[in-house]
């Protein structure tokens, strides 16, 4: 069974962006008004108890869940930290595939890794390693990696990385990865 504002809550969760009335009424299907009437239901929910962890920010019509100020202090330290420590095993197959085969949207790099990358593809685009573009048309969002990650790496031009032309065929980046998880 279809819960609206449950869907609304889970959605808000995990953008990376805010999301407007009119994007979220398209996207799940449902009119603007009762989507407005949700969103007001879960501001009342988190930002009405100064105790959640969780509120919901509004700024201009768009509306986005961010954590609770009084914590800033705690989530700097910890993303100060996250942005400089080191990339897991999966964040760095992740940024593999993003670097070899970008622009890739979500769906596909899910289909190549065969697990759900959001909060992976979250941690990258904090750190600032990718970015996302929209193609309003599709109505798709597409990872590249960034300028910044090239520099990091020294390269001047995406097809400087190791076998660039070899890797970024279809089934050479597939294999490669299965063969290197065959190792450990």
């Amino acid at each position: 069974m279809f819960n609206l504002k449950s869907t609304i809550e889970s959605l808000l969760f995990v953008s990376n962006k805010p999301f407007s009335i009119k994007k979220l009424s398209q996207f799940v299907k449902v009119k603007e008004k009762e989507i407005e009437e949700k969103i007001q239901e879960l501001i009342k929910e988190y930002n009405d108890n100064p105790n959640k962890g969780i509120q919901i920010i509004k700024n201009n019509s768009q509306y986005q869940m961010t954590t609770n100020p009084q914590n800033s202090e705690i989530i700097q330290k910890f993303l100060k930290e996250e942005m400089t420590g080191e990339l897991s095993r999966p964040s760095l197959e992740t940024l593999t595939i993003i670097a070899y085969r970008g622009p890739i949207t979500k769906p596909e790099l899910e289909q190549i890794r065969g697990i759900n990358c959001g909060l992976i593809l979250r941690n990258l685009l904090i750190k600032g390693l990718i970015e996302t573009n929209e193609d309003k048309k599709l109505n798709l969002i597409f990872y590249t990696i960034t300028f910044d990650f090239m520099r990091y790496l020294g390269i001047n031009d995406i097809k400087q990385l190791p076998d660039y032309d070899k890797l970024s065929q279809n089934k050479s980046l597939e294999e490669f990865l299965k063969e290197i998880k065959k190792e450990n």
